[in-house]
């Protein structure tokens, strides 16, 4: 139980660590306080509506997370969760405000839609690995390059976008689809997907750990061949793994469009997908550890406007963000390494009292 919770817990411990560090060596190079950044940073977290922020960016993180993790879990690296999520975005706006029915009617239209585009945007890759042998980042990598066009063209006036005012989005959503947040007067508001998020990361838990398809996911991922072996259709699994991902996917953009945006604007923040990969290595694939990433990561975006008022550039962060995701991986490494060495000790020593004992009876 020690060792597992040690390799848990120590290399995000450690990653964190070793960004701070690098972000402090940054600091006293340029002439600054660390102190004084990092404490305006965390002091941030108490002032206006950072802390509700905060939570609700960190939904939206934990989304793409999970989405990352369930590719992760099959040994594939959806790198295509950044283009899955916009294109669901834009196709879920578009039939939530080209759509009238009833509250929550309307609400549950829009996630299904976002959730199956996000899985058709998936499927593309999922063939091209499946029946062609295409490397899923290759193939992620060039359809998030794709989908900017596609979503280019989408909102733009020639097809489903509006004007508003100097900018262009699609048709407002109604408020029938609207997703009511918590309200928490200064403060802000809490996202209402916040708890479908976490309902999400539930059923991420449940599907992998309580679930015989969960145990053939992992196995598949741990040796296809021996998977194969057991009777598990590999294809089949990279396949549903895809869609699972790609459908995850499509719900990452879903918080923010259902509860403070109601439309998809051509300036419709991007970039949630790519940290979705950091955040799903800094919590190394558990929903739990997910979470946490999630929240770290909309914390240091959310607190970076703080260091203005103690004169220190706000990209600190963005550096503390590397390292992070450049520590993550040795960190891990090097907590492996340590717990096999421990391991080979402890095999030692117990062959060592077996021999001690084989030849104290043989003495005798």
């Amino acid at each position: 139980m020690k060792t597992t919770l040690r390799g848990k817990l120590l290399p995000p411990a450690l990653a964190i660590l070793f960004s701070v560090l690098l972000c402090t060596i940054a600091l006293l190079i340029s002439g600054d306080n660390p102190l004084d950044a990092f404490g305006a940073m965390l002091g941030q977290l108490f002032r206006g509506t950072t802390a509700i922020d905060t939570l609700n960016s960190g939904a939206v993180y934990y989304l793409a997370g999970l989405a990352v993790a369930i590719g992760f879990q099959m040994n594939l690296f959806n790198i295509g969760v950044e283009g899955q999520y916009r294109f669901a975005a834009v196709i879920a706006a578009i039939v939530g405000g080209g759509t009238v029915l009833p509250p929550v009617l309307h609400t549950l239209l829009i996630i299904i839609v976002a959730v199956l585009a996000g899985a058709l945007y998936a499927l593309v890759p999922a063939l091209l690995k499946v029946y062609r042998g295409v490397s899923e980042v290759i193939s992620t990598i060039m359809l998030n390059a794709i989908a900017i066009g596609l979503i280019a063209y989408l909102v733009s006036t020639d097809a489903f976008g509006v004007q508003i005012g100097n900018n262009i989005a699609t048709k407002p959503i109604p408020e029938s689809g609207w997703m009511p947040g918590i309200p928490f007067g200064e403060g802000g508001t809490l996202f209402g997907f916040v708890f479908v998020a976490a309902l999400v990361g539930i059923g991420y838990w449940v599907l992998l750990n309580r679930t015989r398809f969960g145990f053939e996911l992992r196995a598949s991922g741990e040796s296809p061949t021996a998977a194969t072996a057991g009777g598990v259709d590999a294809r089949k699994m990279i396949l549903t793994a895809m869609l699972l991902s790609g459908g995850v996917a499509g719900l990452t953009a879903l918080p923010e469009l259902l509860g403070r945006d109601h439309e998809y604007l051509q300036t419709s923040p991007a970039g949630y997908g790519f940290a979705g990969i950091a955040v799903a290595l800094l919590g190394r694939n558990h929903p739990g550890g997910i979470a946490l990433g999630a929240v770290l990561w909309a914390f240091l975006d959310k607190s970076a406007v703080s260091l203005d008022n103690v004169g220190v550039p706000q990209e600190i962060t963005t550096i503390m963000q590397g390292a992070i995701v450049l520590s993550v991986v040795i960190a891990y490494e090097i907590v492996r390494r340590m717990e096999l060495a421990a391991e080979q000790r402890r095999v030692g020593r117990q062959l060592g009292r077996d021999t001690s004992d084989v030849a104290a009876g043989g003495s005798v």
